[in-house]
């Protein structure tokens, strides 16, 4: 049995087809304004992978923020659900999950079949979200994927950052920007501020067993380094972590199928 899953993110658009239960392949892009080709767009590439045709797929699911706007999928489910699923399946240790997406950030706690027991989200700022990051990236002028390794490198003082407001934290380094403090110890504070901002929220539900780190914030090895400072653990960190979403609303759509 052939099914599929769709997370429409605010940032990006992932889409996971599975085949009896296992991932077969998988297709990401931008989100557009017009969210239902985007969706359209991440089938095609993850069809594409997969070697197999629209008429295979015996259900799709839509998550997201987007999900509404799928109009080919069968059902939806909440990201929540969905990331709880797929990080649950992709390690069956996992029983707390940190989904940081592109607005958002969520700490979830799952049983030992994947299903939600727990869960809570960030406030309405964005601070400890992929906007966040995107920010910083503007304001240091470099790309996204160099923040992480930036932020490990040569980093010899700590500089305070806050960690209660995006807004206050771009203003801070702002200022350390302006007083010649060198980028790598920047980021290293914001980086330091963000990971008291994402533990305080993961203690809110707490940690058992293996904590899994989906989302494409987890891709940044400056924050999952601190994380794993502050926490005392290693982190589990999917193949894909982006696609957790995705790959658990295939997953629920294959056992609402059995």
């Amino acid at each position: 049995m052939i099914t599929a899953g769709i997370d429409v993110g605010s940032l990006s658009t992932k889409a996971v087809i599975v085949a009896d239960g296992k991932p077969v392949g998988s297709g990401i892009v931008l989100t557009s304004p017009d969210t239902e080709a985007s969706a359209a767009n991440s089938m095609n590439k993850a069809l594409q992978q997969s070697g197999l045709a629209r008429n295979d797929i015996l259900h799709v699911t839509g998550t997201g923020y987007g999900r509404i706007n799928i109009s080919f999928a069968d059902k939806t489910t909440t990201e929540i659900a969905c990331h709880a699923k797929g990080a649950n399946a992709q390690n069956g240790l996992v029983r707390t999950i940190l989904d940081m997406g592109g607005q958002d950030c969520k700490a979830i706690r799952c049983d030992e079949q994947g299903r939600v027991v727990n869960f809570v989200m960030n406030d309405k700022c964005a601070a400890g979200t992929g906007r966040f990051l995107e920010r910083i990236a503007d304001l240091i002028d470099c790309s996204l994927e160099e923040l992480g390794p930036m932020s490990l490198q040569g980093v010899n003082k700590h500089l305070p950052i806050s960690s209660t407001c995006a807004v206050f934290a771009e203003e801070d380094i702002r200022k350390l920007i302006r007083a010649g403090e060198d980028v790598n110890a920047i980021l290293a504070g914001a980086f330091d501020s963000l990971a008291i901002r994402i533990q305080a929220l993961i203690d809110r539900v707490g940690t058992e067993e293996t904590l899994c780190f989906s989302g494409g914030v987890a891709k940044n090895v400056g924050i999952v380094t601190r994380l794993e400072k502050s926490l005392g653990l290693k982190i589990f960190i999917p193949i894909d972590p982006q696609i957790i979403g995705a790959f658990g609303a295939a997953l629920i759509g294959w056992e609402s199928m059995q």
